[in-house]
């Protein structure tokens, strides 16, 4: 008899694609809870020109490093063209998924083919709490998902529709306009955690502002880099 088939090939192939650039404070702490699956998934990072040290230090908790035009679809993009997996999962370096995710993913003859986990912001406060119900709430009813949610595609479709539209900003609300064509996301209760850095350096009330301003936009038509401008300096441009 050959070899048992492991876990990743018997159920399910998932590939996590991090775009990152200059993460070297965080990269560390967003690569190691990772590390005990690597045989059950497999870890390509995607550096968009850092310049500082992250790409030495992620070099070794990662089963491809890809060197990339900087911008989140284009990494992305980047990251899934070689992929094996049969799913791949998009991560940011600021979040953490919840303890036993790949349990939570469809499994084979699942009507899903996409999906996303809900968020929980930390450090967190009662705002912050209700900014995130408001979040995957708004997520549930528009079949709408944001990038830190931890969107995860089946391969397969993912390519069939393109990836990501080369765009500054707002490519995950692109994307999922076009996924939810082929049906709604799961919409997965088990909460990740993701960071609230920007929140809480900008203000909660005035970082609300910006996104729902930047969201009408795009909505109304706005070149997303004009968009991406205000979202990199939203203390200036509000």
């Amino acid at each position: 008899m050959g070899r048992p088939l492991s876990r990743l090939e018997a159920r399910l192939r998932l590939s996590i694609i991090m775009p990152v650039r200059n993460e070297a404070a965080g990269i560390l702490a967003a690569l190691t809870p990772l590390q005990p699956l690597r045989s059950e998934l497999e870890l390509i990072l995607v550096d968009g020109g850092s310049s500082d040290d992250t790409v030495n230090l992620a070099a070794p908790l990662v089963d491809q490093l890809i060197q990339s035009a900087p911008g989140r679809a284009t990494q992305m993009n980047a990251g899934a063209a070689p992929a094996k997996g049969d799913w791949l999962l998009f991560l940011h370096a600021d979040t953490r998924l919840p303890d036993g995710f790949i349990d939570l993913l469809p499994k084979p003859g699942s009507p899903h083919r996409w999906g996303r986990f809900d968020v929980r912001l930390s450090p967190s406060s009662p705002l912050l709490a209700v900014v995130a119900w408001m979040m995957n709430r708004r997520s549930r009813l528009t079949a709408v998902c944001t990038g830190d949610q931890a969107i995860f595609v089946e391969r397969a479709l993912f390519e069939q529709l393109g990836g990501y539209a080369p765009i500054a900003l707002m490519e995950d609300i692109e994307l999922s306009k076009r996924l939810r064509r082929h049906g709604r996301p799961l919409c997965l209760s088990e909460r990740l955690t993701t960071s609230s850095r920007r929140w809480q350096q900008n203000g909660t009330l005035r970082t609300i502002a910006l996104m729902w301003q930047l969201r009408l936009r795009y909505w109304l038509g706005a070149d997303p880099r004009d968009l991406a401008r205000r979202y990199s300096a939203p203390r200036r441009q509000l």
